[in-house]
């Protein structure tokens, strides 16, 4: 066992090599993830990936669930800002959601896309993390219902699913070069925001 190879505990091997991945994904794409390639940009056995995920697709379940994790963590931290009024959150979820996408698009692609859930692939692990991520989703929504933000009629789930809706096509806009300009990401979010306001006071 060479130097490299000797400096990683259990732990600290898995988190490497997510962190290696996640790299690799922004900057190359899902297509150019192997455990193989992996173990050469940490500088281990081939077999060491192996220890910690079963196949490639355990791997990238593994990386789209360290995703969601940060994902929840920064709509929370938004939805928790009571300096703020629910419309200004609001609007920052949009921002944050859609600049996201923007900015790491191979990432939002790994974990809103076709290769995990389509395929049916997502490990149990994976969808623990992003089942209540879009749960949380559903109680904000809720909260800007019952604060007069968002229209009080429809299901909070439902409104949830039609928001998300939106700001997920506004993100593959981006992401797939249909609507490739940045400069207006900004606008197109506020307008978002601005669009499902107007529905609750039209409905006043």
């Amino acid at each position: 066992m060479n130097q490299s190879q000797q400096r990683y505990h259990h732990g600290d091997l898995r988190s490497a090599l997510l962190h290696a991945a996640t790299k690799r994904i922004d900057e190359q794409g899902v297509d150019s993830i192997s455990l193989r390639k992996l173990a050469e940009d940490v500088g281990v056995s081939r077999s060491a990936p192996y220890h910690h995920f079963a196949d490639k697709s355990g791997l990238l379940s593994a990386i789209a669930a360290e995703g969601f994790r940060q994902w929840h963590k920064t709509a929370r931290t938004i939805f928790e800002q009571d300096s703020l009024p629910p419309s200004a959150r609001f609007r920052q979820f949009i921002h944050e959601y859609v600049g996201y996408a923007a900015d790491h698009p191979q990432m939002y692609e790994l974990m809103f896309g076709r290769t995990l859930w389509q395929a049916q692939s997502a490990t149990e692990d994976l969808k623990a993390v992003a089942y209540p991520c879009f749960q949380f989703q559903v109680e904000m929504t809720r909260y800007w219902q019952e604060s007069g933000l968002l229209p009080a009629g429809p299901e909070p789930l439902r409104l949830a699913q039609v928001t998300w809706g939106t700001l997920h096509g506004i993100a593959r806009l981006l992401i797939d070069g249909i609507y490739a300009d940045r400069s207006h990401v900004e606008q197109m979010c506020d307008t978002a925001a601005q669009l499902f306001m107007q529905a609750s006071a039209s409905h006043e």
